[in-house]
């Protein structure tokens, strides 16, 4: 190690220091201080901080901090694009800052989002965390489209593909990517919130792993992939012999129409929305689509937590927002009679209902 330069992992920093150092960055990013970012992680770097312990402890921290105060109503969308956008370029400029010694000894790896999966910050973590731990890694980014992703591997053979999906409703692309890379004899570690607690979805999607954070990734493809030695394989799709009741394909395939007349029913049942103005009409069909993408998912990993889970956090969105809860129980009676002759969507709407009631038992009757 030359003079100056500081190794990408060692000893952990101390909670202590670590707290400080997400104080500063959090202050910074909420400044929209780009150059004051960048220097709280360089100072910290530059005190003996680990670039693993930045990205994973630190960045990382702050970003899901953001999350949280958008859902709160405490970050406006622009605040929390631009502290998204900063904390992406702090990253750039923490691995390609000089004291920063990344080993040479991995293999190679293909780290991609699944296709429509936008939210490409969890995968960028990774592949630098890769990167500082010796792999050669191909980022590819936000919202790979499978065969995009096959041309990639037939070109360029790379050891495992680390597939990175942070909203459930990317599940049923997610599953295409993974069976189309195992039947390229490639191997797929699965990571993001989107495959559900413990990573339940990843396992039901066939993923020969699934990991909950980087750290857990990394230390997975070193030692539980077995990389090489796979014979291409093709996907079993008994555990999901629901899915030939048709219920996902129909609710899938007729999103805008149950949009469309799930809106139109709640022009009658909600007298506020005679004077929505045009864009609060666009917000509604948009929240409307977002619970039909859910409860489609949720038919397609025959899960109904995966909804109802959906609606208790948009429950508690529209809360923070003075959105009126209460509106979310016609908007599910509308889907309920669109779909009267699906008994699987039935069950899903109606425990949707009950943890509505049990959460906000004075406006969900």
């Amino acid at each position: 190690m030359n003079h100056g330069e500081r190794a990408a992992t060692g000893p952990a920093a101390h909670p202590d220091v670590l707290e400080s150092v997400r104080g500063r960055l959090w202050e910074a990013v909420l400044d929209a201080d780009e150059d004051t970012a960048v220097g709280v992680v360089f100072e910290a770097l530059d005190d003996g901080v680990p670039a693993e312990d930045l990205l994973l402890d630190v960045i990382a921290a702050v970003q899901r901090r953001v999350g949280v105060e958008w859902a709160g109503n405490r970050l406006t969308v622009a605040a929390e694009h631009a502290a998204t956008a900063i904390n992406d370029r702090v990253i750039a400029a923490l691995v390609r800052h000089p004291a920063v010694v990344r080993a040479t000894t991995g293999g190679r790896v293909a780290v991609a989002c699944a296709d429509g999966e936008w939210h490409a910050l969890p995968a960028r973590l990774l592949s630098e965390v890769l990167r500082l731990r010796g792999w050669r890694v191909d980022f590819l980014g936000a919202q790979v489209p499978t065969p995009h992703l096959i041309a990639h591997l037939h070109q360029h053979g790379p050891d495992a593909v680390a597939l990175s999906c942070s909203i459930s409703t990317r599940l049923p692309t997610a599953h295409a990517a993974i069976t189309a890379c195992q039947a390229a004899g490639v191997p797929v570690l699965a990571g993001g919130a989107g495959f559900g607690p413990g990573g339940r979805y990843a396992r039901l999607l066939g993923a020969d792993a699934w990991a909950p954070d980087a750290r857990t990734a990394a230390a997975r493809l070193e030692q539980e992939l077995q990389l090489k030695t796979r014979a291409p394989r093709t996907q079993l799709f008994d555990e999901l012999a629901h899915l030939a009741d048709q219920e996902y394909t129909m609710v899938s395939t007729r999103v805008p129409h149950l949009v469309g007349g799930t809106v139109a029913e709640l022009e009658k049942r909600v007298p506020a929305m005679a004077s929505y103005s045009e864009l609060q009409r666009q917000h509604t069909r948009t929240d409307v689509a977002h619970i039909v993408d859910f409860l489609a998912t949720a038919l397609y990993v025959d899960d109904p937590e995966l909804f109802t889970g959906f609606m208790a956090w948009t429950a508690e969105v529209l809360d923070a927002r003075g959105v009126p809860v209460d509106s979310l129980q016609p908007t599910l009676e509308a889907l309920g009679a669109q779909l009267q002759d699906f008994p699987r969507t039935q069950r899903m709407l109606s425990a949707a209902r009950d943890t509505l009631h049990a959460t906000y038992p004075r406006v969900i009757g």
